[in-house]
C-alpha cells in the first residue's frame, strides 16, 4: 500500500491503516513548509507521523513533472493508493500504477464540495449535512465514482476544527471497511472492477456538483452588515482566523451564537435569556450592545444581535467571556470593523 497524504486530517487513517496491519511500503506527502509564530521550515504532520513510524517518505514539489519520483514510486510495487487531503491532482501515470486502484477519502457528500476546502465550505454555506465519501480516483478534480459514503448532521455551534476531526475518524473508520471489499474485487479492468464493486457514478447521485474553491485572507474579514447568521457561519467555518477590528488592532473571532429566537432551542442554554432583549436590525451594525461577564460582548448586525463568547485579540492570548472584555477594555457602545486594513 502508498499512502498519500498531507495535513493532520491525514493521520487517523494513516495510524489506522498501519495499525491493522496494512504494509505501507511508502508515504507521500507535501514538501516542508515555513510554518507558526516563527515561520520555521516544518515537516506535514503525515510526514512527521511517517518518519515516527519508520516509513519511506516521498515529498514532490509536483509530482505529475516528476518522473524520477514517479519512477521510484512504481518501483515498489504497491498493490493500492489511499490517499486523503494530499493536495496536489495525481496524473494518469501514478493512477495507473497500482492494480487495485488509487482511493480517495473526501470531507463532504459528493458530487457536493468538490475541491479544496470542502469541510469549510459546507460550514460557510450553512449545509445541514455533510459526510465523508471513498471513491476511486479519477484525473477529474473528485470526479470519480464512489465506494461509500457516510452522512452526518453538522451542529449550528460545531466549527471547523471540530467537524474536521469527526470526520477525520469517519475517514479512516471507512478506509478500514473499504480495503477488504478493494482486495476482494481483485485487479484487472478498471470498468469490470468498478462494476463488480458496484461503485455509484457521480452522475447517478441526486445534486449539481459544487466547487469548494481556495479561500483568501479577505474571505475571512467579518462585515457588521451582515446578517447574523452569515458572520456566525464565517466565523465557524474559517476558524480560528475569522477577524474584525478592534482600535486598529486585530481581534480574532472564534466562537459565537447569533441571538435567534428560531435558534433557541440549539444555542448554549446560559445564553438563552439574551434572545429578545434587543430589536432586530435597530442598531448600526458592529456596536457592542452588551458586556457580558460570563459569556461575552453582545454586538449589532443587519439583523439580530451576534455574541462572542471567544476572541484573540492581536498580540494576546485567545480569551473567553470577562476575560475579553478585559483584554479589549471594551464598553457598550464602541464598534469593531473600523479604521483598519488588511
Amino acid at each position: 500500500m502508498l499512502f498519500w497524504g498531507t495535513p493532520s486530517y491525514a493521520v487517523p487513517t494513516l495510524d489506522a491503516l498501519n495499525d491493522s496491519g496494512y504494509e505501507i511500503v511508502g508515504v507521500v506527502s507535501q514538501p516542508d513548509r515555513r510554518r507558526g509564530r516563527g515561520n520555521q521550515q516544518m515537516a506535514s504532520p503525515v510526514k512527521q507521523r511517517a518518519m515516527d513510524q519508520g516509513l519511506r517518505v516521498f515529498t514532490p514539489q509536483r509530482i505529475r513533472d516528476e518522473g524520477d519520483i514517479q519512477a521510484e514510486l512504481k518501483s515498489l510495487k504497491a498493490d493500492v493508493s489511499v490517499v486523503v487531503a494530499f493536495g496536489q491532482l495525481l496524473p494518469s501515470t501514478i493512477l495507473n500504477q497500482p492494480p487495485l486502484g488509487c482511493w480517495n477519502g473526501h470531507a463532504s457528500l459528493l458530487p457536493r464540495w468538490r475541491g479544496a476546502g470542502p469541510i469549510q465550505w459546507s460550514l460557510l454555506s450553512g449545509d445541514s449535512v455533510t459526510g465523508v465519501g471513498i471513491m476511486a480516483m479519477e484525473e477529474g478534480l473528485d470526479t470519480g465514482p464512489v465506494l461509500v459514503q457516510e452522512r452526518v448532521a453538522i451542529g449550528l455551534l460545531e466549527n471547523a476544527n471540530q467537524l474536521s476531526n469527526r470526520l477525520s475518524s469517519i475517514t479512516a473508520k471507512l478506509f478500514l471497511e473499504s480495503m477488504p471489499r478493494i482486495a476482494a474485487a481483485g485487479p484487472g479492468v478498471e470498468s469490470e472492477r468498478w462494476k463488480q464493486l458496484e461503485v455509484i457514478k457521480q452522475e447517478e447521485i441526486e445534486g449539481d456538483p459544487t466547487y469548494a474553491r481556495m479561500l483568501s485572507k479577505k474571505d475571512h474579514i467579518l462585515d457588521w452588515n451582515q446578517s447574523a447568521m452569515d458572520l456566525h457561519r464565517r466565523v465557524m467555518g474559517h476558524y480560528p482566523n475569522a477577524f474584525s477590528s478592534w482600535n486598529n488592532k486585530r481581534l480574532k473571532v472564534q466562537a459565537t451564537e447569533p441571538l435567534d429566537e428560531e435558534l433557541k432551542s440549539k444555542l448554549s442554554e446560559e445564553v438563552r435569556p439574551l434572545i429578545g432583549r434587543w430589536q432586530d436590525g435597530e442598531h448600526e451594525p458592529g456596536k457592542i450592545l452588551a458586556c457580558e461577564s460570563d459569556l461575552g460582548l453582545v454586538v449589532s448586525t443587519k439583523t439580530c444581535p451576534l455574541l462572542i463568547r471567544q476572541g484573540q485579540l492581536e498580540g494576546k492570548s485567545k480569551a473567553l467571556g470577562e476575560v475579553l472584555i478585559q483584554q479589549l477594555q471594551a464598553t457598550v457602545g464602541q464598534g469593531l470593523g473600523v479604521g483598519f486594513n488588511i
